[in-house]
């Protein structure tokens, strides 16, 4: 049985985000088209839940680092994720971003539009239906998903069946605070969208990790992460 997680004190949230801007400072070169989307992200009304630059870099080298042709999202809000990955793949790379809804994908698709981006499409629906419709003839590079993580073992199971062979699969928001490895924690799930963590969006990560524990396919690891998000993480995986 897992103890308590305390809270973290804010004065070491604050650490985690000057230390994080430092590093962006040097290593996340200044760029029009995801500055704009940020911004034009906060005009629209969405919620400021876009991955940090750090983590947008990181699944831009992946995608470069695996030399990556096709790519997935699962959760494109804005599309400032999108970007990130779109900008490593090659002119005839494929970028299929999914998005519940369909006010948030017109500002994605204005903000890809703004950065240049040409070979990302954003398909509006239920992602688990969208998902389930989508043929393994031509399967993907790399998958990220983001999205609602009461359904993260849905998602991951699919992006398994439609990843090629050696394929990576991200599956951020993987450690909440800590809280996902806390067995006492209780939060009722609220009517706000995108709240975490809560009961079912801890359950969610839970129960991939079940999965992950008896899954002889793929090799996967938790990475943890503290930046100017606040300390949370991501799981990083591979199909064998």
């Amino acid at each position: 049985m897992a103890s308590s997680i305390v809270e973290i004190p804010q004065e070491v949230l604050e650490t985690f985000a000057k230390s994080d801007h430092y590093h962006s400072s040097f290593l996340v070169r200044p760029d029009e088209g995801l500055e704009h989307a940020l911004e034009n992200n906060v005009a629209n009304g969405l919620p400021d839940i876009s991955v940090s630059a750090s983590l947008g870099k990181f699944l831009k080298l992946t995608a470069l680092a695996i030399g990556a042709k096709r790519v997935l999202e699962v959760g494109t809000l804005g599309g400032y994720s999108t970007i990130w990955m779109g900008q490593a793949l090659p002119e005839d790379g494929e970028l299929i971003a999914l998005e519940i809804s369909e006010a948030n994908a017109k500002v994605a698709r204005e903000n890809l539009d703004r950065a240049g981006i040409r070979n990302a499409r954003v398909v509006v629906g239920d992602a688990k239906e969208t998902l389930a419709s989508l043929p393994t003839v031509e399967q993907f590079d790399l998958v990220f998903i983001d999205a609602d993580k009461e359904n993260y073992p849905t998602y991951l199971l699919e992006a398994k069946r439609l990843v090629r062979k050696h394929g990576i699969l991200i599956v951020d928001n993987f450690v909440q605070r800590g809280r996902v490895a806390d067995e006492s924690f209780s939060r009722p799930p609220t009517d706000r969208p995108f709240e975490y963590p809560t009961d079912t969006t801890v359950e969610g990560v839970r129960t991939v990790l079940r999965i992950l524990k008896e899954d002889k396919e793929l090799e996967a690891t938790t990475m943890a992460v503290a930046d100017m998000k606040g300390y949370d993480g991501f799981l990083y995986a591979i199909k064998l």
